[in-house]
Order: structure tokens, then sequence, then C-alpha cells
């Protein structure tokens, strides 16, 4: 269904390119019966300290979730998934879809009461791909096709060369080097939100502290307490202001037991997204029209470094890989709706088929027993031990959880001995990006519901290429299938990627995610349809209770 929307979509723009298209955006839709509490304050649980609060720069949801509410792009997500109007008012796109004209709503400010211009767009997408810049998301353009993109990420062009260009104040075009069906639900996401070069330019790295920080969207930072809370209040400049009900949102970097123990008490509306493990069912029990379970687009997997021996040895992978009981971790670990993973790609992202894989369709027992012939081809056995870290961070309690349980299979099947080492999730987002690791536990929700916002992190150049690898085949693949018009051959294209993923085993896919949070229920308007499980406060409102 959602894979009829997306492409209807797509062809809808192509056929109406003569002219601009319009929707409707979304904002706090509160029912003419309903009766409104007074304080209209949301307290939400956001897991860990964000990396950044650089919409450029960020990588994890920890940032994302607050930058949604911070700032807006050319367009939101509406409550379907699907591309709505943000900044954007509306926009057309040629006959050969290369080129998005973009016009701006002229009451789009930012909080100190400048208008939000195309220059602002045109200023950070020319950011995002500068080199000096070093953002994770550096490659996110290219995948999108914008012109110029991967020379400039390579060095080979100027920032100023990317194909954007503001045509007017309130008019923003992209020119594309291929047609990107996907390219509307791509500039939702926040590396790609206008930041404000006056206050970037004034404050350098310093900018995104409270009393500098400007944004463009429903809030604005007014206060940052690190490892305590941000607190998020109410911008009277954001153009949609007057239908934003919640006037402050407050999020706390913390999760697993402290935060239940707050919810419990009151004291938390919203928890973080999943659930502590351990007290999952207790909670369904004391909770049950609380407790919120959705489809949610990610994989939380195990990455290798594969430039770093013995782990730049495909069997070696390949028999860590095959030895982990995905099925044992889902029923008896985690047990909140995941489903155990053999594909890098959720198997319900749109577009993407899955491979016909001996791997997903045999037995753990014999699942095992290639385990064993991979490890023995890779030269250990009884005689050669393998011994080495496997990384996890600490802002869920559930990661450890599930190391311990794949140490002991690694050990039972295969012999290993495993050291886990933990670190804080800033650490640990900068040891993965080196190769100062062995194994590291990781996980990715989709940017977009379409297969390449899985399938680019592995290619040789994105940012977030935290395993390390590199294949030409794979790379070249890739390319391709970002030429491809027909949808059904660019999934043909997918499904061949993950099969090279399964043979090449850079990373080991565990689960594929499912949302899962307590909401108290006098807080409405929280979105358990959209599967990329995004979260605009200006959505909610709270009522008398």
């Amino acid at each position: 269904m959602g894979r009829i929307r997306f492409l209807n979509k797509y062809f809808l723009t192509t056929l109406l390119s003569i002219g601009l298209i319009s929707f409707n955006a979304s904002a706090a839709d509160v029912p003419s019966d309903v009766k409104l509490a007074k304080k209209q304050v949301v307290r939400i649980g956001n897991g860990a300290e964000p990396d950044t609060l650089d919409p450029n720069i960020q990588s994890g949801t920890n940032s994302s979730a607050i930058n949604y509410n911070l700032f807006e792009g050319l367009t939101n997500q509406g409550l379907d998934g699907e591309p709505e109007p943000g900044v954007a008012e509306s926009w057309k796109v040629n006959e050969s879809g290369t080129v998005y004209t973009f016009k701006l709503r002229k009451d789009a400010k930012w909080s100190d009461g400048k208008p939000v211009t195309a220059e602002d767009f045109v200023y950070s997408w020319q950011r995002l791909v500068n080199p000096e810049t070093g953002s994770p998301y550096a490659t996110y353009l290219d995948i999108m096709n914008v012109k110029n993109a991967s020379d400039i990420v390579k060095g080979n062009k100027k920032p100023s060369e990317l194909g954007v260009r503001a045509l007017d104040p309130h008019t923003f075009e992209v020119t594309l080097t291929k047609p990107t069906p996907y390219m509307l639900n791509m500039i939702s996401f926040p590396a790609v939100f206008p930041v404000p070069k006056e206050t970037i330019e004034k404050y350098g790295v310093k900018w995104t502290k409270p009393g500098n920080m400007v944004s463009n969207g429903a809030y604005k930072l007014s206060k940052w307490v690190v490892n305590s809370e941000i607190v998020l209040e109410r911008n009277d400049q954001y153009w949609n202001n007057g239908k934003t009900v919640i006037n402050k949102a407050i999020f706390y970097p913390i999760s697993g037991t402290n935060e239940i123990n707050r919810y419990r008490s009151g004291e938390e509306d919203m928890t973080y997204n999943p659930l502590p493990v351990d007290q999952f069912k207790k909670l369904q029990q004391d909770y049950p029209s609380e407790v919120t379970i959705a489809p949610w687009l990610g994989t939380y997997y195990y990455n290798f470094d594969t430039k770093k021996p013995p782990f730049d040895n495909k069997d070696l992978r390949k028999a860590l890989s095959y030895s982990i009981n995905r099925d044992a971790i889902v029923k008896f670990i985690t047990g909140r709706g995941e489903k155990a993973a053999y594909t890098f790609t959720p198997v319900s992202t749109a577009g993407f088929k899955a491979p016909n894989s001996k791997f997903a369709t045999m037995s753990q027992a014999e699942r095992d027993k290639m385990a064993k012939e991979f490890y023995k081809k890779a030269g250990y056995g009884p005689d050669k031990e393998l011994q080495f870290t496997l990384l996890y961070d600490t802002k869920d309690p559930d990661h450890k959880k599930i190391a311990q349980a794949i140490a002991s299979m690694w050990q039972q099947t295969l012999g290993v001995k495993v050291k886990l080492e933990a670190q804080e999730w800033k650490q640990y987002l900068q040891t993965t990006l080196g190769t100062d690791y062995d194994v590291a536990r990781s996980g990715w929700i989709g940017d977009y519901n379409e297969p390449s916002t899985f399938l680019s992190l592995l290619t040789t150049h994105n940012g977030q290429n935290r395993s390390h690898f590199s294949d030409k085949k794979y790379d070249d693949l890739f390319a391709q299938a970002s030429l491809e018009k027909d949808p059904a051959k660019r999934a043909k294209l997918y499904t061949q990627l993950e099969e090279i993923i399964i043979e090449e085993a850079p990373v080991a896919p565990i689960y594929q995610y499912a949302s899962s949070r307590l909401v108290k229920p006098y807080l409405k308007g929280v979105d358990s349809k959209n599967n990329q499980d995004i979260q605009y406060v200006r959505n909610m409102y709270i009522v008398e209770h």
C-alpha cells in the first residue's frame, strides 16, 4: 500500500510538472468538543545526550528527534509518512524529473524574526557537502543525485558548484543529474534543513547553544543542561504558530529503569523508544492502554571493521554472522514485536524484495554447521583461538543483554572468546567512525522509506559506513540502481546488493525494529502510523485530566 502511494506521488508530480503542486500542512488537530489542559508542557524521554543539534552534522535519533521540532525543511512527513509542505508551500518538477522548483512561504521566518529565504537552503546544502564541514551525511545529496554533489564531496569541485540556486528570495531550484523518485521523501530529513548562515559565522561551533541558536521550526531552544534536559519553547515566529498547542517541550536524555520510574511517578509524558526489554511485559500489564507498539523502519546490526585484521576476512565475518541465533534474540531477549533480520534492508521497506537466500531459510542448526565451516576456512579452530572485543553504547541497557547473549552464542558454537566494552554514546560514535574497534553494535532507522537509505550506507564513500566496507561491484550496482527509473528493475538491483551483503558480510543484521513506548492517555497527537517514528510536537496537545 505504501509503495503504491509512493509511486503515484512521483508520477503525479511528473504529470503535473507544468504547474505548481500544493498540499495542506498538518498541525495539532484538536476536536471541537475536547477541553484542553491549562498547562501545555510535554515531557519526553530522548534516550541519550544528542551528539549535536546542528542539522548538517547530527548523527543519531537522539539529535533528530529534537531537530525535527527546532527546524523545518522544504517538506515535512505527514501522519501517513508521505511528504507534505514545510517551508515550501508548493513545487513543480520539469518533464524529465531532473529540476525541482520550490516556492517558499513568504511568512516563513527564523526565530529572530528574519525571513527564511532560498539562500538559506543554498547555504545549508552547500555546507552539507563541503568536506570542511565533516558531515557524516555529506553523501546524502549524492544519493539524491544533486548535480556535482559527488565531485564536491570528493574534493574535485567547489561547494558553490552544487546544483542548487536561489532564483529569488522565495524560489529554490534543485538540479539533479538523473530523476530521483524518492526526492520529496528525502528533503524532509534534518541534514537538508536550512541553517542560519549569519549565526553560524558569528558563533562558529557554539551556534547551537541557548542564546545563540536561531531556528525556523515550531520551537526554539531555551535551555540545554548537559545530561539533564533540553528545553524547547514555542517559536512565535513560526509560520503556523497559530495552530500549535504545546507551549514547551522538555527532552530528557534518559532511558531504562530511571525513565520508567520517572514515567510511573508522573514526571514524564512519553518515553524513549523502545521500552526496556526486562520491563516490557510488566509494563503491558500495568499500562495496557498506554503501551504503544508500531512498525519501525530500522535494522539492529553488528558492524565488522572490514579494514582491520582478522575482520578483513569475509569467511570469519560470515562465521560470526551465521552463528547468531536471531530468532532466540527476538523471542527471549527483545520480545517487543521485533523480527529476526536476514537482510540489511527491512523487508517492510517500500520498493524492496528480499533475495531468496539459504541464509534466511535454513534452520539455526544448519547455520551453526555452516558457521563452523566458515570459521575453519578462515584459519580458526581448537588450535587457533579467536579473541576480540565487542563494543556497544550505553544509551540503552538492552545493548548489553544482546551483546552478552551473542558473545555466549559465539563461544558455544565457535569457541570464540569475546571481551565486552561499553562506551558512552558520543564516545561510541567517534570510535566507530574510526578504526579503533573490532565488532560494534549499530542500528539504522531509515531517513526515508526507500531501500537506498539502508543500502547506501555500505558504499565506499558514505560518511556513515562504519564497517569501512569497500567493494567496487557493490558501488557500481548501487550507482546503477540510482539511475534506474523503472521501479521493478530498480528493486532487482537492490536485491542483488543484498546478495552481496550476505556473501561479503560487512555487517551482521540481527533484527528489524518495532517501535514501543509509553504515552500518557492525556497526551494526544502522537503519531503511531509513521514507520520512521518522527514525532512532531507541534501536532500534539494535552487534554484536561
